[in-house]
C-alpha cells in the first residue's frame, strides 16, 4: 500500500489553486496524453463535495473507467477524493493548501492499493508506483501553470481569485 506524496509550490493566491486542483476541465487538460475525458457524473466544472465523477482514459494501452467522490472539503485548505469504482483496488487522494509567504504550498497525498493482490504488488515496484507519480506530477506542473499565468481566467471565469 504505497502513499505518493508531493510537494508543489505555486506563485498563487491559495483561493485560485484550490479551485484549479478540482477542476475537472484542468484535470482533463492534464490528462490529455491518456486521452482522459469525464463521462458521467459532474462533467466538467469545480466538482464540490458529495459530487463523483467518472472518467474514461487509455491506460497502459487499456481502456478504463473510474470513478470517483469528493468525501471531504474544507475550502480552501483541504479536500479529499476516493475511488468509488474502478481498476485499483481502493484509492484515497487528499489535497491540501497552506499559504506560504507569497506562494500556495500544495501537497498531495495518494494512498492506494493496486489491484489483482500479489500480482498487483509485483506490478507497483515494476512500474505502477513510477507510472501514478508520474500522472500527478503532471497534473501539478498543469494546476501550476495556469494558476502563474493569466490562463486560470478561461478555466475560472466566474471568480476573481
Amino acid at each position: 500500500m504505497p502513499i505518493i506524496i508531493l510537494h508543489t509550490e505555486i506563485r498563487a493566491p491559495i483561493d485560485r489553486v484550490f479551485d484549479l486542483s478540482r477542476s475537472i476541465d484542468l484535470h482533463k487538460l492534464s490528462a490529455q496524453h491518456t486521452a482522459e475525458e469525464a463521462i458521467a457524473g459532474r462533467t466538467e466544472g469545480l466538482i464540490e463535495k458529495g459530487e463523483w465523477v467518472q472518467f474514461r482514459a487509455r491506460h497502459f494501452g487499456i481502456r478504463q473507467t473510474l470513478t470517483t467522490r469528493i468525501t471531504e472539503m474544507h475550502a480552501p485548505h483541504f479536500f479529499s477524493d476516493e475511488m468509488v469504482q474502478g481498476i485499483f483496488q481502493r484509492f484515497r487522494h487528499a489535497h491540501h493548501f497552506t499559504v506560504r509567504e507569497s506562494a500556495t504550498l500544495m501537497k498531495d497525498e495518494f494512498d492506494y492499493t493496486a489491484p489483482m493482490g500479489w500480482l498487483g504488488r509485483i506490478a507497483d515496484r515494476l512500474f505502477l508506483e513510477a507510472y501514478m507519480r508520474r500522472f500527478l506530477e503532471i497534473r501539478n506542473q498543469e494546476i501550476k501553470q495556469i494558476a502563474e499565468s493569466d490562463r486560470w481566467r478561461q478555466l475560472l471565469p466566474d471568480t476573481d481569485v
